[in-house]
Parts: C-alpha cells; structure tokens; sequence
C-alpha cells in the first residue's frame, strides 16, 4: 500500500471521529431540550421559521465548541449532517439566537441544566454544589451612581446554584 493512501485512509478517519463526535454532542443536546417541553414556539404571533428547541440546541453547541454567534453560524453553514439533524431548512441570523437567549424563561434552563447533570452523575455521587456560570444574566442595568444615590446595592453577577 502506498503512504500516500495511508495516510489518506488515517485523515478520513480522523475527520469521521470528530464530525461523529459534534454529531452525536447536538443529538445529545436535543434529546434533553425536547424532553424539557419547550414549547416549540415562544409565542403564538411568532414567525414560525425556527422552533425554541432548534435554537436551544444551537445555543448549546456554540458553548460546546466555545465560539461566539457569529462563528457558530458560519460552521452551521458548513455542516450539513448538523442543519438536517436539528432540522434548519434555513440558516438563522446570529442576532436570532442572541435574542432567543435573552427571551427565554430561566425555568426551562434549569430544567435542562438538571437533566443534563443526571447524564453525566449516577445517583450514587453526592454533589453538594453544582452552578451555572456564565448564565447570559445581566446583573444591573442601574448605573453606578444612579446606585450610589438611591442607596441600592449592585450585584456584579449572578449565579444560578442547583442544589442536589
């Protein structure tokens, strides 16, 4: 055998491993956003072109692979196996999934944040804390001085803490 198609036969494995990898990541991901029963659209005036879930999954994935909007969107464009596995017969705008992360209700977050913590946790292991970081709360939106005047305290951040 040639080295040349050796080295061929190793690089498609490798890229096979790791497409299967994110493929199997956002089937992951969207097996628990549907088990949270996000409803599929946040409300009845809405558009209709993306479900709550399809985004939710998308969210995840860019956390995942620790991209910001815009670049997650540009690899979807990319990815075939991944826009017809969450099912995008469109690309949305990455201002979408901004706005959808800032609209959704934080019930369904923790939720999710519960169910995912019982994939990688047997109900033999004591967690004791688990937090989300990096929520995507904003923690004020009174100024500083608008604070000191009134008196009020500002929080620099919140955590959301889940208690087993």
């Amino acid at each position: 055998m040639s080295p040349y198609l050796v080295m061929l036969i190793t690089r498609k494995e490798t890229i096979k491993r790791s497409t299967g990898r994110y493929f199997r990541f956002v089937e992951a991901a969207l097996s628990t956003v549907k088990a949270s029963h996000l409803p599929l659209y946040s409300c009845k005036y809405s558009k209709k072109v993306y479900t709550q879930p399809q985004l939710l999954a998308l969210i995840f994935f860019k956390d995942y692979l620790k991209k910001d909007y815009r670049e997650i969107i540009d690899l979807i464009v990319e990815m075939d196996r991944i826009r017809s596995l969450v099912g995008l017969s469109t690309i949305p705008h990455f201002t979408t999934l901004q706005k959808f992360l800032a609209r959704i209700k934080s019930r369904y977050l923790g939720f999710i944040f519960a169910k995912t913590q019982k994939l990688f946790y047997s109900h033999d292991d004591e967690i004791s804390i688990t937090a989300i970081d990096s929520s995507g709360f904003t923690s004020a939106y009174a100024s500083h001085y608008y604070s000191e005047r009134t008196g009020k305290i500002r929080k620099i951040f919140h955590k959301n803490i889940y208690r087993s």
